[in-house]
């Protein structure tokens, strides 16, 4: 299998150059991706618990959708991509864009951009990126973070605290 290859971007979240996924993760070069918070109807918030085969945060819990924006490639088309990939969610429904955060040492140097949907499933999970997936109610996962957040991965935990203060 090739490997994924990534755009290098500036402070500013401008392309400068294009590097392996490898070489930007070990270098720590400023790249993009996408997260996405799924709900149900009834509020419910979709997990996913992080195969055990990544490289990074293996078993951990994290965002319902998650990737890297590929070279060319928009934040939202990205976000959608990323939903049929790691779901099995087609057609994918209409994605709010909620917030980005700047790239960082806590966001592993990705500028990330965040987007909320609503959907009930069903899923079909992509098992090369998601051992299993869960619904959970918003204030299980408040306790959880608060908590500690044990078992959930450090960027989840960065973009909920966000999320949370939205109102």
């Amino acid at each position: 299998m090739t490997e994924e290859w990534l755009e290098e971007v500036d402070e500013h979240d401008r392309v400068i150059g294009r590097h392996p996924r490898s070489e930007i993760h070990r270098r720590g070069l400023r790249h993009r991706s996408v997260h996405i918070f799924l709900f149900d109807r009834a509020g419910q918030l979709f997990l996913q618990k992080r195969s055990m085969r990544k490289d990074v945060h293996p078993g951990y819990w994290d965002t319902s959708a998650a990737g890297h924006v590929d070279p060319g490639e928009t934040y939202e088309v990205s976000a959608a991509r990323e939903v049929t990939e790691e779901l099995g969610i087609d057609p994918v429904p209409s994605l709010e864009f909620l917030f980005k955060v700047g790239a960082s040492a806590a966001t592993g140097w990705e500028f990330i951009q965040v987007y909320r949907a609503i959907h009930g499933g069903p899923f079909l999970l992509n098992s090369e990126e998601i051992d299993e997936g869960r619904w959970f109610d918003p204030d299980e996962v408040d306790r959880w973070h608060s908590a500690g957040g044990d078992g959930l991965t450090v960027t989840f935990r960065e973009l909920w605290r966000r999320f949370r203060t939205l109102g």
